[in-house]
């Protein structure tokens, strides 16, 4: 696993070792920040929730994202990303916070351009946790949500103010991504 372009660009990262990380393969990340480059025009805030070994905000970081916060419950998984942090000399324009990525969105009070979230496969919470965000103050009306999902756990058109803006498959992995709606 590595990064795949930007100013860390080629430096492989650290995975956590253990079962429930799967981490994204360069496919999809290669997909899915060819989407959000040709997409986004603003980076200075992301979100990087159910972070795992940290790649895909790492990746936002080394292309031209500002700021990143990366939240993952797991402390082994905090502490391969602040490694991996501090192995691309990213630590500074990002902080990791080793909590579930529900509770970091009741305490969080930033504004997200990109929320990035790629959760187990198999974590039953996921169009729940849509539905907060997209009743929560992180979002933005040009904020992009970008989830990571099987096809066997299919997701919502619509999640109150978020709705499905484009989707890709890559095998067993779907790439949805979400939009504010604009204001009547």
């Amino acid at each position: 696993m590595r990064v795949i372009s930007g100013q860390a660009k080629g430096i492989q990262l650290r995975a956590p070792s253990t079962q429930w990380v799967r981490p994204t393969t360069n496919l999809a990340k290669e997909a899915i920040f060819s989407i959000l480059e040709h997409n986004v025009s603003c980076w200075d805030r992301v979100l990087d929730l159910y972070a795992g070994s940290g790649a895909l905000g790492i990746e936002a970081l080394s292309r031209k994202a500002t700021w990143v916060d990366f939240v993952d419950r797991s402390r082994k998984c905090c502490i391969v990303i602040k490694h991996n942090l501090d192995k691309t000399k990213l630590s500074d324009k990002a902080h990791v916070y080793c909590c579930s990525a529900s509770k970091s969105i009741a305490f969080l009070n930033n504004n997200y351009n990109i929320i990035l979230m790629d959760p187990p496969y198999s974590d039953p919470y996921t169009t729940n946790l849509l539905t907060t965000l997209a009743n929560s103050e992180l979002i933005e009306k040009n904020s992009t949500i970008v989830v990571c999902h099987a096809n066997r756990f299919p997701l919502s058109s619509d999640y109150n103010e978020l709705y499905l803006a484009k989707q890709r498959r890559f095998g067993d992995t779907f790439i949805s991504i979400y939009q504010k709606k604009a204001n009547p």
